[in-house]
């Protein structure tokens, strides 16, 4: 399947986010900086040149405004500051200056959907029925019984409402209760939160990424949620009902228009959405004339069985799927998910970075990926994360993917010099520094595939098309006019004979050398671009 011409390629590198690579940074997780245990953005700022090192585009970071941290930093407090754990806006703004002047962009996250119980905003609308912005949040009547206006269930477990005992009713909130849902269909509500963007535009950010966007205009007077018939307990009570009132209605789709409309008003920026659901649904995001999102988040490979027939699958129905001229994207990792180095087994982690960064589109890398890190085994007595809290034992939580940094030996792996608000987690191969000098390491690998990606415009740019798919192996070509190249994929421990020839570019395995190959064998577990 050939998916890009010559005019699109052209199109396409016309914008940076096209051809860049976005690494997410967790910034409790990435460097401490004043020896709180907790990492900062002057800890960010001293780490720029690794990611210069690493070959990458722009950074995105998860939230860093005040925040009560009720669920670190989701629940906003005030969306136009910094919370002091990670500094001040002076700080942001240094950051922001170091960035551009390593030629780095920076994202940050936007909060629309929610904000903490302690916002300003939402004490002024609990205080009373007929405060002013008592319409900025979502109120409704109980039943008459006393119960919540419908059956909804907050994405943390629970009635996704919360009775407010002073003023009579109850308020939405679709993860805790200390989250309570911003009302976007209060006119006031709605220029005030545009105006944030405005705000963070203003200084310098390069794009957003919009969370929760798919919860943005719960349709509360719509009724119940219908029962989920393919529920189990295990996928936890969130999903024992369809979510067909409260996401993904057609409201939010106005809104992130607006989104974009404002974003619009700043050259060169970009809007990344969050979107879930199926993958109709997230197409739906990029609107009829791509006037939505640049880029709703493509989680399809976040929960796919690794498997290279699957894998393949998935990728030409995410390919058959886009609207013409929707650019794609491709994410292995997050803040959310357990890692990548454990769902698919450490071995096939360099395979796994091989796939991310050579798919057509534009690459999410989660920090610690390039390191090989895997998920941490997080002790009780140590969990942070409310989603484990609320709903433990069914392997829910996200802290395990939230371990700080490893960027030396000694004493806090050089992340801090206090103890850090998670366990650590040492990758198998070593930290940061040990692999900066190991040839063999996959983040020497994954260096190597970001150079070789900035020295390939057909990695970036050109067409995908399927060579083979199945039996352990996945092989496909990126191309344009200009060139060429075949990326190899052994999704198995055991040798695999691709029945290809050509000149070796990178491989994953460091005992392979570059040069001409014919009848090329793949190694147990090994990536390898070829031009052929």
């Amino acid at each position: 399947m050939d998916t890009l011409n010559l005019a699109a390629c052209q199109a396409a590198a016309a914008d940076w986010w096209k051809t860049a690579v976005i690494y997410q940074i967790y910034p409790r997780s990435f460097q401490d900086s004043d020896g709180d245990g907790v990492g900062d953005l002057a800890g960010i700022e001293s780490r720029l040149d690794y990611l210069c090192d690493l070959g990458i585009d722009a950074i995105w970071l998860s939230p860093v405004f005040p925040s009560p941290m009720a669920d670190f930093g989701y629940d906003v407090s005030d969306y136009c500051g910094i919370d002091p754990v990670f500094g001040t806006l002076e700080d942001f703004d240094r950051l922001v200056a170091s960035c551009h002047d390593r030629g780095l962009k920076l994202l940050l996250d936007f909060v629309p959907s929610h904000s903490s119980d302690r916002h300003p905003w939402f004490l002024e609308s609990r205080s009373s029925r007929g405060n002013p912005r008592r319409d900025w949040y979502i109120w409704r009547d109980a039943k008459p019984d006393g119960s919540p206006p419908n059956n909804w269930i907050g994405e943390f477990g629970g009635p996704s409402w919360t009775w407010d005992e002073a003023t009579g009713q109850y308020y939405h909130n679709t993860f805790l209760p200390e989250q309570p849902a911003l009302n976007w269909q209060n006119p006031e509500l709605r220029a005030a939160m545009l105006e944030v963007i405005r705000f963070w535009y203003r200084r310098g950010v390069d794009g957003l990424r919009v969370d929760a966007i798919t919860h943005v205009a719960p349709d509360v007077d719509k009724g119940d949620n219908p029962p989920n018939p393919d529920w189990a307990p295990h996928m936890g009570p969130t999903h024992s009902h369809l979510q067909a009132n409260s996401k993904n209605q057609p409201e939010g789709y106005r809104i992130v228009r607006l989104m974009r409309q404002v974003s619009d008003e700043f050259p060169d920026r970009v809007l990344i959405g969050e979107t879930s659901g199926s993958l109709g649904e997230v197409m739906s995001y990029y609107g009829d004339a791509l006037d939505l999102f640049h880029l709703p988040f493509n989680f399809m490979l976040l929960r796919a069985r690794w498997d290279a027939a699957e894998i393949a699958g998935l990728v030409e129905t995410y390919e058959a799927a886009l609207p013409e001229g929707g650019w794609p994207n491709w994410v292995l990792g997050n803040h959310d998910i357990g890692r990548i180095a454990s769902r698919a087994g450490p071995a096939q982690a360099r395979v796994a970075a091989a796939l991310l960064l050579t798919l057509r589109g534009t690459p999410t890398l989660y920090q610690g990926d390039e390191l090989g890190l895997e998920n941490a085994v997080i002790p009780p007595a140590a969990v942070q994360d409310p989603w484990e809290k609320r709903v433990p034992g069914l392997g829910l939580g996200r802290d395990p993917a939230r371990t700080p940094m490893a960027w030396q030996p000694g004493e806090g792996a050089g992340f801090s010099s206090a103890d850090p608000w998670l366990p650590l987690c040492l990758p198998a191969e070593g930290d940061a520094a040990r692999q900066s000098a190991a040839p063999g390491s996959i983040l020497a690998f994954i260096r190597a595939l970001l150079q070789l990606r900035r020295e390939e415009p057909c990695l970036q740019i050109g067409s995908y098309r399927t060579r083979q798919a199945g039996d352990g192996l996945y092989v496909f070509d990126r191309s344009m006019p200009e060139g060429a190249v075949t990326v190899c994929l052994n999704f198995t421990s055991r040798p695999q004979a691709t029945g290809l020839g050509g000149e070796v570019l990178l491989s994953s395995d460091p005992a392979r050398p570059r040069g001409l190959s014919s009848g090329l064998v793949l190694a147990p577990d090994e990536a390898v671009i070829l031009r052929q």
